[in-house]
């Protein structure tokens, strides 16, 4: 199923309420002549309890949405929303209370502490916000990444995928509203990527957990339950129920497009 939105606004996808919108945003960095807009007045609803992957090429904005929305950015102007929280509104100690209680982070660089165990990585977050470890919880998490027998390794002593594995569950376990995954598989092989993707997957269709994924990769992309493509800081469409076939035909389609308006561009520009 896919659908043809406008340049800058989509709507949300099936009838999942959302669990974070933004409203004309816009990020420009620098000023004057060498300013870069890099959100061109995006609107947009995540789904609660969905896998929603952001792709688009370099530069695109999709990182940046990403960094607007989890509060690791302030936009330039609009509106971002996260479980009912005006992320434009908070000062840096509410915005430091909010990613350690409500939101979970995956980088691509997994991002563990060398010197603590795996299972100390996971719990670091309820114990830097001074929160109780649900222990039924911790034990569902770990039993579903499958790092049952590596909970006292140290990452030194982990496969770059178990690496990734640890760092999915230090995100899930403090329970928050979103986790937010930046190229969660850059630096893993396909056999890996696999393993993180599908415990993702899982995280929404069995804990209720809801996600957002940057990523470049359509593979990854076909894990999703939507997938938003942004180009030039505007979001320009969008594709629900994806495979890799799918997200490769759009992605091409788009390619094509953008090609043909940069040509007319130019020959209306030489005309003038």
């Amino acid at each position: 199923m896919t659908t043809t939105p406008s340049p800058s606004s989509i709507a949300p996808s099936g009838a999942a309420t959302p669990i974070a919108t933004a409203r004309d945003l816009v990020k420009i960095y620098g000023s004057g002549e060498t300013a870069v807009r890099a959100l061109n007045g995006v609107s947009v609803d995540f789904g609660r309890g969905q896998l929603t992957a952001i792709m688009g090429p370099s530069g695109s904005g999709k990182s940046t949405l990403m960094h607007c929305m989890a509060g690791l950015d302030r936009p330039t102007s609009g509106s971002a929303v996260v479980d009912g929280e005006e992320i434009g509104e908070m000062n840096e100690r509410q915005l430091t209370k909010l990613r350690r209680t409500r939101l979970g982070f995956i980088f691509q660089a997994f991002n563990l502490v060398p010197t603590l165990t795996a299972l100390e990585n996971i719990t670091l977050p309820l114990d830097i916000a001074r929160r109780p470890v649900d222990r039924d919880h911790l034990d569902a998490v770990v039993k579903a990444v499958g790092l049952s027998d590596r909970l006292g390794h140290k990452p030194g002593e982990l496969s770059g995928g178990q690496q990734q594995r640890v760092a999915c569950a230090r995100a899930l376990v403090a329970r928050p509203a979103v986790v937010f995954a930046d190229e969660p598989t850059g630096n893993l092989d396909s056999t890996s990527s696999g393993e993180v993707l599908g415990f993702l997957r899982r995280s929404v269709e069995e804990m209720g957990q809801s996600v957002v994924m940057v990523t470049h990769d359509p593979t990854a992309a076909s894990y999703a339950h939507r997938v938003l493509f942004l180009a030039d800081g505007a979001l320009v469409s969008d594709l629900v129920d994806p495979t890799a076939e799918s997200v490769l035909g759009r992605l091409a389609s788009l390619r094509t497009t953008g090609s043909a308006v940069s040509a007319a561009a130019s020959a209306s520009t030489m005309g003038a």
